[in-house]
């Protein structure tokens, strides 16, 4: 399935961070794309992800983000 919306721990296994990191991360502001269904259901796009990760890639660790 194209479109299948993964748990907040199937995206954490994918980007290899902690389940943590992630809720941090939406508490914080979302750098990291998710969907809210309902009013508790969070769940993230495969395809967002590796948006994502597309775009953390630097040449340089003094590459600003």
């Amino acid at each position: 399935m194209k479109n299948q919306l993964l748990t907040t721990a199937k995206a954490a296994e994918i980007l290899g961070v902690s389940k943590a990191f992630l809720e941090r991360d939406r508490w914080a502001g979302a750098r990291v794309p998710f969907i809210k269904i309902g009013s508790r259901a969070v769940r993230y796009r495969m395809e967002d992800l590796e948006r994502y990760i597309e775009k953390q890639i630097r040449r340089s660790t003094s590459e600003l983000s």
